[in-house]
């Protein structure tokens, strides 16, 4: 039997694992914000402050939010981030 988890559940956890990023984040005058998690799983994600803008912003959200998020919540199928700057 799956147990159910409600969405309210899951952006705690989503929360507890950006929280663990958002010191890094903020060192560089940055933030991230959970926009909404679908009935998919899907969680989406805006890159706020200097972050929004970063050319780097693409591999902080990579190999460090989306791998936060998935590691510490498997619930979840799939992050994304509504705007990653590109790096060129």
């Amino acid at each position: 039997m799956e147990t159910v988890v409600s969405n309210d559940q899951l952006i705690t956890k989503i929360e507890r694992a950006l929280d663990t990023m958002r010191p890094y984040l903020a060192a560089d005058g940055g933030n991230v914000k959970v926009l909404e998690v679908t009935d998919d799983k899907i969680v989406r994600l805006e890159l706020i402050g200097s972050c929004g803008s970063c050319p780097m912003s693409a591999m902080t959200f990579k190999g460090g939010l989306e791998e936060a998020i998935l590691k510490a919540v498997p619930e979840i199928t799939k992050v994304e981030a509504i705007n990653i700057t590109p790096a060129f």
